[in-house]
């Protein structure tokens, strides 16, 4: 299969948003660099990121801003990313949903997790580094992980991770032109991950850390999200919307 993408296939590594960092300025727009094993990988919240070797995707795209997306507006790279893999599973016949902000998950466990980190220059996004891990082959996983899936347990055949990551690029890279740099094109994003959010409108139990450091456990369904893309709850027991950024509600599975 001819390559489409402009990606930098790496033996190891020790995070391929390390090493995007560290080669930012000799990067191409749209690059991606991957790793059949990373050494260091990293999730979010401090967490690390754990693949078998070879059986995996594990990538990071360098997206550069021009014309500029202003830092107030970051949220739409998470959206785009999240959908471009809610729909490559989707062609594999696979049922993915978008836990909030950017984990996706196939009914309630993980297949991929999603590190974005944003350069910022005065008031505008300058490049995003954008790290994917997303199981595809692997069928045994540490005892540790609360809840992984991969594709293949999933129900899809084994699959080639190189040609699976062109694949992604084509999606995503439809989804940067389509919606990243045109007049209304956050808003139609918006909708479209408003659709594929995780346990939306459906009761469950959260823990508030915003309002309790120890963690306050309560009732909720999820209404949405902010402008700025923080999760929109309502309290069961209050009626109150209450609104929390990153690391400041933690789901309760």
């Amino acid at each position: 299969m001819k390559n489409k993408h402009h990606i930098i296939w790496l033996d190891e590594v020790d995070s391929t948003n390390e090493e995007a960092k560290r080669h930012i300025s000799d990067i191409d727009n749209l690059s991606v660099l991957t790793a059949l094993s990373q050494t260091s990988g990293r999730g979010q919240r401090g967490n690390t990121w754990t693949s078998a070797p070879s059986e995996n995707l594990t990538f990071s795209i360098v997206l550069k801003h021009a014309p500029k997306v202003k830092a107030y507006d970051q949220f739409v790279i998470n959206e785009i990313v999240s959908l471009s893999v809610v729909d490559f599973l989707s062609n594999y016949g696979i049922s993915a949903k978008i836990k909030w902000p950017n984990d996706i998950y196939v009914g309630d466990r993980k297949i991929c997790g999603i590190l974005i980190e944003h350069s910022v220059i005065g008031d505008s996004l300058s490049s995003s580094i954008i790290g994917i891990g997303l199981n595809i082959n692997q069928r045994n996983f540490d005892v540790n992980l609360p809840n992984p899936t991969s594709m293949v347990l999933c129900g899809a055949e084994s699959n080639d991770i190189k040609q699976c990551l062109e694949e992604f690029m084509d999606i995503f890279k439809a989804y940067v032109e389509r919606y990243l740099h045109i007049k209304g094109g956050y808003g139609k994003i918006r909708k479209m991950y408003l659709s594929q959010i995780w346990r939306i409108d459906v009761a469950a139990d959260y823990v508030d850390y915003k309002s309790d450091p120890e963690g306050r456990r309560f009732t909720g369904s999820i209404k949405g999200i902010s402008d700025v893309g923080q999760l929109l709850v309502k309290d069961s027991a209050s009626g109150e919307i209450l609104e929390f950024g990153f690391k400041e509600i933690g789901y309760i599975l």
